[in-house]
């Protein structure tokens, strides 16, 4: 298969498949790294309308963009309706400080398709016809407030009547570093309407910052052609056909419209701009600069639609005609047959033509948002040598401890636009679906965190880019062997690699969380925004210690994860049984510690949260949530054959049961599996536990929805959980939608909606649990319904819950769509699929970051395992 092959030869180092893809940002403005402000205000330091005129620090951004792994060049769709103030070179929308659910991108574009070596991909986008109502949205959104919903462009009445181009790019590659790209527009309005159409060339801006061995390239413009020159890239070269005029400008800030004060050319970043929008001579009328585009105007009847062909190649001359004919139609077509080919492979016969392309369009989000990211934390401290220094407090300030980082790779984000910067738990779920078509990638994405100029020389894995020593969940492990799995569980050199990083991430966490050194743990704010009364990353509100029920079950989840981790490699070397011993035990500590300590409730028969307080006395904060929950994620299964091959461990874990009862409950539960041989569970929560945890998970009247499991119990509405500390009251209520607090972020919120990812971990901790007890354990589900049935069939509904977000259902609507008209019945948007941050509780539709969340494509691997 051809796509096989590519991998192949792209993992082998053969063929360089992987060093052109998307990994443009979709939005660099706004971001930590362009910030040089005084007290870290970046939304405000680089605004929107600054992106068109000022250069980029460390990375550029687009629409539809791609660009080489080390972004020396960037290529990205511009378009111009005639009517809008500005050219649309980059998607729109609000800050946290401007839309009333934080950030918020108002737009509609979609990732359609791509395989994992970008040799085929497909992206869509709809343009207004008429001008984009920028000023409207801001202040529309800006006088809602948190209980209102937010403003969406489609809400401005821009599309009525259709009045919107539909534009569609894709790309094929004939090689590695030989493009061919087809722009159609269609004409989706009932009138005869005109398009400006730019597909623009420049290179990224590194030589204005002071630094050595950064000579400026040159691009140079003729009709139908753009051709750049670049010390290290060799020749680049764009052609497109019926060889329109070529507008070349410099990627240089314009200063003087952002300051009032001289620039460095004549013909800065905005020139093609201002020379389009405004007929100003801001375009180089010599050709010559380090941005240019091809510019066609078209015009279309109603309904007409027209490609525009193209090609993008880097040669070591420059080349003489581009073949845009047969070759190119060729390259096209095999190019699609072929993806068709590997994903016919990948997604399971069984599943729907819904589920297929709900797959397959999940995997394009995930292929398109990878991200060429360039940090250097010190050089951002300290300013560059052509630069004036930043402010004194930049050194006191965000991220200061993190001096040692230095990222210049391509990572794959949380979501392009809201968030468009590596997270390490976010990154780590994205890594079980990616391994379902590039296991390379995966595992290399998983290696990268733990690499010397990621982690902490104190052994923490950066959490984010606005605040890199915050604490993300430690998934990490779990995800490495989910990959380590998925791709055959060959790869002994991959899992000794990341179990050796994690003893120092794993020996951070004990020696920073739990401050107790009674084996639960503090953890933090844990990724979880808004889940507790207050802020779990701040200070608490009264003297004491956050003692963490999902920070124990993390850890403990953890530690079974490198004891899995260390028995697969100690099978292979026994040198690691000793680690196995070591987690073993780690593991039997931590979870009779969560007990012992009162992290459960016996009473309620739920894990809590709880406040111990200076003089011993222990406050439970008895919010029914995710967080009580997460302990069953911490749970595996040992065979009698295994531990017969591993004497030492084996000898351990009997004279731990022998020697200390308190244990038993955590790892002597033994039963034979369905083929008749003997295994042992080691569970946090065990049968007795589980049998009553689960009646509330499964409970419509509380966690279960009818599209997963919700973060917070709906017991919650009507009985709010209320907690008075330091002379103020402290709520947590439900809400099922996005928050109407800002405790953390705008529209972070785990009060009450479905998200995936701990849907995820609890539907494959069920999993584990029926592969011990088979259908011997069976439940009530849902909670008072009088049915029962055995876990596996529980799991299986709950994966169908989470699929049915996205599918049609019998009325034709997907839920993640809402009450929304246009996106539910309108032919030309209703099969056009996104990937919400999370969905409403209540009625599934999707909430916060919008277009693309990575870790929503979780929903591929369940559809592949329901289906497979």
């Amino acid at each position: 298969m051809a796509e096989r092959l590519r991998l192949a030869q792209a993992d082998s180092g053969e063929q360089p498949w992987r060093s052109w893809g998307p990994y443009l940002a979709e939005r660099a403005w706004g971001t930590v790294r362009e910030d040089y402000s005084e007290h870290g205000t970046a939304w405000d330091y680089f605004p929107h309308d600054h992106a068109r005129s000022r250069a980029y620090r460390w990375n550029d951004d687009g629409m539809a963009g791609i660009c080489d792994d080390r972004q020396t060049f960037c290529f990205a769709l511009a378009l111009w309706n005639g009517r809008d103030p500005i050219l649309k070179e980059r998607m729109f929308g609000l800050g946290g400080d401007g839309g009333n659910h934080g950030e918020d991108a108002k737009e509609y574009w979609w990732y359609q398709d791509s395989t994992p070596t970008h040799s085929w991909m497909r992206w869509r986008y709809h343009y207004p016809q008429r001008e984009f109502p920028y000023d409207q949205l801001v202040r529309v959104n800006g006088h809602r407030s948190r209980e209102e919903s937010e403003y969406e462009l489609i809400d401005t009445g821009v599309f009525d009547e259709d009045r919107y181009w539909a534009v569609t790019v894709d790309y094929a590659k004939a090689t590695p570093t030989d493009m061919c790209l087809a722009i159609t527009v269609a004409n989706r309005g009932p009138d005869e309407a005109t398009l400006h159409v730019l597909p623009t060339l420049w290179f990224r801006n590194t030589w204005s910052w002071g630094l050595p061995n950064r000579p400026k390239p040159v691009l140079a413009g003729r009709p139908g052609r753009l051709a750049g020159l670049h010390r290290s890239l060799g020749h680049i070269v764009l052609e497109g056909q019926d060889a329109p005029p070529a507008l070349v400008c410099d990627n240089e800030t314009n200063a003087q419209r952002l300051w009032g004060l001289p620039g460095a050319s004549m013909f800065p970043k905005d020139g093609i701009n201002d020379h389009l929008v405004a007929g100003l001579p801001t375009v180089n009328p010599a050709g010559i600069g380090t941005k240019g585009g091809l510019h066609y105007e078209l015009t279309l009847a109603p309904g007409e639609s027209r490609t525009i062909r193209l090609r993008l190649a880097q040669h070591d001359r420059e080349p003489p005609a581009l073949d845009l004919g047969a070759g190119w139609e060729a390259v096209m077509r095999d190019r699609e047959a072929e993806a068709d080919d590997f994903f016919a492979e990948v997604i399971p016969a069984a599943a729907t033509p819904d589920e297929v392309a709900v797959a397959r369009q999940g995997i394009a989000g995930l292929m398109w948002g990878k991200q060429f990211y360039h940090f250097d934390v010190k050089q951002w401290l300290t300013g560059d040598p052509g630069s004036a220094p930043p402010p004194p407090g930049r050194r006191f300030g965000r991220n200061n401890a993190w001096w040692h980082m230095n990222s210049f790779d391509v990572i794959s984000m949380p979501d392009p636009w809201e968030y468009p910067w590596y997270a390490a738990w976010d990154l780590a779920f994205h890594c079980v679906s990616i391994a379902r078509v590039d296991p390379g990638f995966a595992k290399s994405q998983l290696l990268l965190l733990l690499r010397e100029w990621y982690m902490h020389p104190n052994g923490q894995i950066p959490a984010y880019e606005w605040a890199f020593g915050d604490v993300n969940p430690p998934v990490h492990a779990w995800a490495a062997l989910r990959v380590f799995e998925i791709d055959g569980g060959r790869d002994f050199d991959f899992l000794a690699r990341v179990m050796h990083k994690l003893l120092l991430n794993f020996t951070w966490w004990v020696n920073r969380k739990d401050v107790g050194g009674n084996n639960v743990f503090e953890g933090g704010f844990l990724g979880l925004d808004n889940v507790g009364p207050f802020d779990r990353s701040a200070a608490l509100p009264v003297a004491g210690v956050l003692e963490q029920s999902d920070g124990t079950g993390w850890m403990a989840m953890y530690a079974l994860n490198l004891l899995d981790m260390a028995i697969r490699l100690a099978l292979h070397d026994r040198t690691y049984e000793d680690m196995a011993t070591k987690f073993f035990e780690h593991f039997a500590y931590i979870a009779e510690g969560a007990y012992r300590q009162g992290l459960w409730d016996e009473e309620d028969s739920f894990f809590y949260d709880q406040l111990r307080l200076p003089d011993g006395h222990k406050l439970p904060l008895k919010v029914r949530s995710i967080v009580g929950l997460l302990p069953l994620a911490a749970t595996t299964r040992l065979s009698a054959a295994t531990l017969n091959r591993l004497p030492e461990l084996y000898a351990r874990l009997r004279w731990l049961r022998a020697s200390q009862s308190e244990l038993a409950d955590v790892i002597s539960a033994r039963r034979l599996s369905p083929e008749g041989r003997q295994q042992r569970l080691l569970a946090m929560v065990g049968q007795d536990q589980l049998l009553r945890v689960l009646p509330r998970m499964l409970d419509p009247e509380e966690f279960l929805s009818a599209y997963g499991i919700r973060t917070l119990s709906r017991a919650h509405l009507e009985k709010p959980f209320t907690v008075s500390l330091g002379g103020s009251d402290f709520t947590v209520g439900y809400e099922p939608a996005e928050s109407t607090s800002g405790l953390f972020g705008g529209n972070s919120n785990w009060r009450g909606p479905v998200w995936m990812p701990v849907n995820y971990l609890l539907i494959e901790a069920l999993r584990e649990y029926a592969a011990f007890f088979g259908d011997d354990l069976m439940v009530e589900y849902p909670t008072g319904s009088q049915r029962k049935m055995p876990l596996t069939a529980v799991a299986d509904d709950l994966s169908r819950r989470l699929i049915s977000l996205f599918v049609p259902d019998a009325e034709g609507r997907r839920p993640i769509y809402g009450a929304n008209p246009v996106l539910q019945r309108h032919p030309d948007w209703k099969d056009l699929i996104v990937f919400p941050e999370y969905f409403h509780g209540d009625n599934g539709a999707g909430l916060g970051a919008w277009h693309q969340t990575g870790w929503t494509a979780l929903i591929v691997d369940l559809i592949l395992d329901l289906r497979g």
